[in-house]
């Protein structure tokens, strides 16, 4: 399953989205992210909490959804409310579209702490969002959308 997550910036809750996937689910997803308006880089605290949970960040880098035009994903999950409002390029279209409005943790103001908590409870929802794309990519293709319309209705926190 080659999956696509899309984020406004690209440099924070994509990345962390791209970074846990490729690491848990290695080689049953393939996953890439993007932002329709990427930043210049990705933010420092995404990279350190990734890194602190035993994430690999080696080439995680902002990256524009024009980056993959030649590149077909199965699905594309937008991870930001902002994002999901935006039009997705036409080469997309045939892709499963799935929305996943995750706080922004590095919008957290206040304490170092309560920044590092934004972070964890981010990294926690997706790791567990994960865990299901894990079960839906090790089903047959042909279920691929009953499975991402339960996912839909699913809201996991």
């Amino acid at each position: 399953m080659k999956l696509l997550y899309i984020c406004t910036h690209n440099r924070c809750r994509s990345i962390l989205s791209e970074a846990i996937t490729q690491q848990r689910a290695a080689g049953l997803i393939e996953a890439r992210s993007a932002g329709s308006s990427p930043a210049v880089q990705v933010h420092p605290m995404t990279l350190h909490h990734l890194e602190q949970q035993g994430y690999a960040t080696q080439g995680l880098c902002s990256k524009s959804w024009g980056d993959f035009a030649d590149w077909e994903p199965d699905v594309v999950i937008t991870v930001c409310d902002r994002a999901a409002q935006e039009t997705c390029p036409l080469y997309f279209g045939h892709a499963h579209q799935l929305h996943w409005s995750l706080v922004d943790p590095s919008a957290v103001a206040g304490s170092e702490q309560a920044q590092a908590e934004a972070f964890l409870s981010t990294i926690s929802i997706i790791e567990k969002r994960v865990e299901q794309l894990i079960t839906i990519a090790n089903a047959q293709e042909s279920t691929w959308v009953s499975a991402f319309n339960t996912l839909i209705k699913t809201e996991i926190r």
